[in-house]
């Protein structure tokens, strides 16, 4: 029989030893309940969403209950444009009149939702796509005026995501909520993040095209490794950010106060980052905690890479 070389031999050694460092955390993960907020660059990719749901796959094979929360604002922009409607934002959501709604609706329901089901179940994933109209999931309520039709969460229903889970599909949520007067547009950061608390999630993850949380945009080396639930507080008190971050971090901030133990950035469109994030000492992308320390024989990061 022929040996292998050396080079072979590393690698093989290699992979024993991140199979070993993931052991404890497979085996503490296992039954957890995760929300994943899909969005950005990592959605819009067919490559990097295959990678994507490879990973969930593998996420349930070893025992974690997913629910996963999209949104699709590429897209949307993307018809809107196409039928010559306006395209606007006020503090990083979308202004949403009558006619933007529709569109917002025929995207994320009709169209991304359909196609992350469809992605998931070639993987043998068994996915069902719902909307925060069904069951009355995410009822909301007007959020601004000069907003239109965006909602504000006032409740939410786990019912049917819980009963999903149970028959052993995994639930894929188009953020679209439902109010006394029709359809809104939520927010897809605030919706995974009101799911998150309600369901009491272990942990909430947010996976777009970005690395994480960084103090200057402009500064690669700004890039945040840890922040604990007051500073992220402070943080926001600061008025330092901007854009579609001023509603990820107020979403954070809200699903830590209600109770919900880690909340993640990560960068979807790093190679298989989930699992990096989940089953490795170092993870990646900035991690939020709560002040106190984690329950007794929890795992622990020291830090993020």
């Amino acid at each position: 029989m022929q040996k292998r070389d050396r080079r072979q031999r590393d690698l093989a050694r290699s992979k024993v030893e991140t199979l070993t460092e993931a052991l404890p955390w497979i085996s503490q993960m296992s039954g957890k309940t995760f929300v994943i907020k899909y969005g950005g660059s990592a959605m819009e990719d067919d490559d990097l969403c295959r990678q994507v749901v490879s990973d969930i796959e593998l996420l349930k094979l070893m025992g974690i209950r997913v629910v996963l929360v999209h949104g699709g604002g590429k897209a949307i922009n993307s018809l809107l444009t196409d039928l010559n409607l306006p395209v606007s934002f006020k503090d990083g959501l979308r202004v949403t009149d009558d006619a933007t709604m529709e569109v917002v609706q025929e995207v994320l329901v009709g169209r991304v939702n359909q196609h992350l089901v469809w992605a998931l179940n070639e993987f043998g994933h068994n996915a069902v796509g719902i909307s925060g109209a069904d069951g009355k999931t995410l009822q909301a309520e007007p959020a601004d005026p000069e907003l239109g039709r965006v909602g504000r969460i006032r409740e939410v229903s786990c019912e049917l995501i819980e009963t999903v889970l149970e028959d052993g599909y995994t639930p894929v949520v188009a953020s679209v909520g439902c109010g006394a007067d029709g359809f809104y547009n939520v927010n897809a950061d605030a919706a995974a993040g009101k799911i998150a608390e309600a369901m009491n999630a272990d942990k909430l993850i947010y996976l777009t095209d970005v690395d994480g949380l960084y103090r200057d945009v402009c500064d690669e080396d700004s890039l945040v490794a840890n922040l604990t639930r007051s500073e992220t507080h402070e943080l926001l008190a600061s008025d330092s950010l901007d854009g579609g971050m001023i509603p990820k971090v107020r979403s954070i901030a809200d699903a830590l106060d209600s109770g919900v133990r880690e909340v993640v950035i990560v960068n979807g469109t790093f190679p298989h980052a989930l699992l990096l994030e989940i089953y490795t000492d170092a993870g990646c992308g900035t991690l939020f905690t709560q002040d106190e320390p984690g329950p007794s024989g929890s795992l622990e990061r020291s830090s993020n890479v």
